[in-house]
């Protein structure tokens, strides 16, 4: 059984900072992914979940978006989890979402490293600055606490 990627285009804006792709085998979607692109011009491969269907998570990017009933894709949000405990970045990511209207988190697994993610993360903020809600494109991302 081969595996076929689909890629299509959300309205009629070529203009989007992000194009979706959807995995089908056999005509079944089985999970969406979205490439978001950072100001380099990379793309990255985010898998798509819904705030309560989210697993918990290791350290990883995200990006909190609210997904219009129009098929536009509002990012929210930029980060990195931190925490080594998966349930609790969860935690964050599902408190935080709620808090800024987010119904998506789009999730980026693809980074090994720290320092990997936070490069990730500064070129997706860079690169999706005009479009982050302006109440919070400038935050950083949460921090451990001290114990």
């Amino acid at each position: 059984m081969s595996l076929r990627i689909r890629q299509y285009r959300s309205g009629n804006n070529l203009d989007l900072p992000y194009q979706a792709s959807l995995l089908n085998q056999s005509g079944h979607i089985q999970q969406c992914f979205h490439y978001w692109k950072g100001a380099s011009g990379k793309r990255y491969l985010h898998t798509v979940y819904s705030l309560l269907d989210c697993p918990s998570l290791p350290k990883c990017n995200y990006i909190m978006v609210h997904h219009h009933s129009d098929d536009i894709k509002q990012p929210l949000r930029i980060g990195r989890t931190v925490e080594d405990a998966s349930s609790l970045n969860l935690a964050y990511l599902r408190q935080k979402a709620a808090q800024l209207g987010a119904n998506e988190i789009h999730i980026h697994l693809l980074a090994n490293t720290a320092g990997e993610r936070f490069l990730h993360e500064m070129d997706l903020r860079a690169g999706l600055f005009l479009h982050l809600s302006a109440n919070h494109a400038g935050e950083p991302p949460h921090q451990k606490r001290a114990v």
